[in-house]
């Protein structure tokens, strides 16, 4: 149920961005500074690697080994942590630049897509530091690991749904 709200919710404001889009006449419009590709590409690969190592973590707790699980997670936890930074670097960047929410259009639909994604992985990484904690605690075994299946399924569809907006809103 969860996550069909998420795909609604997301859907509603990818269409809505689009129609905006699509009406502008110029997009970006004159005199706002352009969107960092390259760094977001590379932020881009920061987070299709955490789904990566939490595949690990996965493969992990199913075998039993709960080192490498604590290990996997651990890296799984600071990548999305680290994609969190860089998109902080990279707000920064562009609100001395001039972008803002209250720059127009462009800028209310930029930080309004991906401030909403960016929240969502804060509290997915939130998450996954409770999952790490548990499993630190030796909590998860072979047999019994719901919490960290249904951290890892959220998880994954944060992840997709990144490079979805990553074309979108700085490369089209």
């Amino acid at each position: 149920m969860l996550l069909g709200g998420e795909v609604m919710f997301f859907g509603g404001l990818v269409i809505a961005f689009l129609q905006l889009r699509l009406e502008a006449p110029v997009w970006p419009p004159p005199g706002q500074p352009r969107l960092p590709v390259g760094l977001t590409g590379v932020n881009t690969l920061v987070l299709l690697a955490s789904s990566w190592t939490l595949v690990r973590a996965l493969r992990m707790v199913r075998a039993g080994d709960r080192a490498g699980l604590v290990r996997w997670l651990g890296w799984t936890w600071g990548l999305g942590a680290l994609f969190l930074v860089i998109q902080g670097v990279e707000w920064t960047r562009l609100v001395h630049f001039g972008l803002r929410v209250s720059s127009g259009i462009y800028g209310a639909t930029f930080y309004t897509l991906i401030g909403v994604h960016g929240a969502h992985v804060l509290g997915a990484v939130t998450w996954l530091g409770g999952v790490l904690w548990l499993a630190r605690r030796g909590r998860f075994t072979p047999e019994r690991h719901v919490p960290l299946e249904c951290c890892a399924i959220y998880w994954h569809f944060v992840v997709a749904l990144w490079p979805v907006l990553y074309v979108l809103v700085y490369l089209v």
